[in-house]
């Protein structure tokens, strides 16, 4: 089944009131079971620092007002992403080449084409080439080859 069938029947399931959804073709078979939708446990986030800046921090603040510009005590976001970015369509293992030890599909720097293949995923042992969704120059490449992915997660940029 290729990976744009794949999409509409996600889409189908998810837009629907159906919670599961199994279909077999000559070619293999696919079920979709949609997650309930359970609120999720909120998430707190941390900024961690170092122990050794609660002292130097009090000595500052005894000493009068600090010379260091204001922005150096807010935390620092992750710049932006310039470009368009190919997002995983599936759940899997990212992989950058056809086989362990053939050259990777792309490199950063490497013009592609629309519907060219930049990488695979695998899932549930079957490999599914992803192709890149627009031409352009691949800026970044955003995961490691043998990592886990989730549904949505961004894996390369192209310019």
């Amino acid at each position: 089944m290729d990976l744009r069938k794949l999409k509409t029947l996600i889409d189908l399931v998810s837009d629907s009131d159906i919670s599961e959804l199994e279909i077999t073709e000559a070619d293999g078979k696919v079920r979709i079971v949609k997650a309930d939708k359970a609120p999720a446990a909120p998430v707190m986030h941390y900024a961690a620092t170092p122990l050794s800046a609660a002292p130097v921090l009090g000595s500052m603040v005894a000493a009068g007002p600090s010379t260091a510009p204001a922005t150096a005590a807010a935390p620092l976001e992750p710049p932006e992403a310039v470009g368009h970015v190919v997002k995983s369509p599936m759940v899997g293992t990212f992989y950058r080449s056809a086989n362990p030890g053939s050259d990777p599909f792309v490199e950063i720097g490497t013009v592609v084409k629309e519907g060219q293949a930049i990488c695979i995923i695998e899932a549930m042992k079957i490999m599914n080439e992803i192709e890149a969704d627009k031409a352009g120059t691949v800026k970044q490449i955003l995961c490691e080859n043998g990592q886990p992915v989730e549904f949505g997660q961004p894996l390369f940029i192209i310019e």
